[in-house]
């Protein structure tokens, strides 16, 4: 199964943010992609924190909810918004959703994300916990490949969510890593979590320094089952392809039988 990874540089500007990724998407899909991955926080990369309040939408209907579903059916693929903020019971926060929506263009899945990032830095002082609601459970579907699991982001730092997975071909890790943080512990944390669960890790990323002055890490890329990188782009908007190779799964998990040796699940 083909799969791709969109790299973006979003704004404060939704409308221009969903512009900028129509273009990536259809090349994408002129890539043989069946499955699309936007990075988290497409829709909206604002000036502030709390303009993802402004941005919110309910469950199932919205801009950006509208827009994923669009080009989900126009292209026949499978699309990946790798985070949408949906009201919350809480009016100052909201929910970082990863929505999925299948060919025919409905909802196929969602996932709030659990782990809320946390970072100070010099300058640097981030605290999604501010304005975003914290996930409970987790959350897969079925695709061509096999199983697809949801994280987001920070997630990627918690083993034990994708342990709680269980079983499957693809994990999605969509993100808007700090370069900080990037440049120190990106590729590692993709790299062992497709080593640790011997299946492709796929990460769409943001990328470079956006209107609000954020610098994003980007090296959005695909890891195999061997923990080698398949494709990857270091910054700027992009596309990343790659195939994940169902046959490739079973030879790393029958050379080096780990996954079924697992005791503590």
């Amino acid at each position: 199964m083909r799969v791709a990874a969109i790299q973006m540089i979003s704004g404060g500007d939704v409308t221009a943010n969903l512009a900028q990724a129509e273009p990536l998407i259809a090349e994408a899909v002129a890539g043989g992609a069946e499955l699309v991955v936007l990075p988290e926080y497409f829709g909206i990369l604002g000036a502030r924190a709390m303009d993802k309040l402004t941005a919110r939408e309910g469950d199932g209907a919205g801009p950006q909810q509208d827009f994923l579903s669009r080009a989900a059916r126009s292209h026949r693929v499978v699309i990946v918004g790798g985070s949408v903020p949906l009201a919350s019971d809480d009016p100052q926060r909201v929910h970082s959703a990863c929505l999925v929506y299948g060919a025919d263009g409905e909802r196929i899945a969602r996932y709030d994300k659990i782990h809320l990032f946390r970072f100070t830095h010099g300058n640097e002082d981030y605290d999604e916990a501010r304005t975003i609601a914290p996930g409970a459970t987790v959350a897969s579907f079925n695709a061509a490949c096999g199983r697809v699991g949801l994280s987001i982001c920070y997630d990627v730092r918690f083993p034990e969510l994708y342990r709680e997975l269980g079983d499957c071909a693809l994990l999605l890790v969509p993100s808007a890593f700090t370069a900080t943080t990037g440049a120190a512990h990106w590729e590692l944390l993709l790299r062992a979590r497709a080593v640790e669960n011997q299946c492709y890790v796929l990460a769409a990323a943001q990328g470079g320094t956006h209107p609000n002055g954020r610098r994003t890490w980007g090296h959005s890329l695909l890891v195999d089952p061997w923990g080698e990188i398949v494709a990857s782009l270091a910054e700027g908007p992009g596309v990343v392809i790659g195939e994940v190779d169902p046959a490739r799964i079973a030879a790393v998990r029958a050379q080096l039988p780990a996954h079924a040796h697992r005791v503590l699940v």
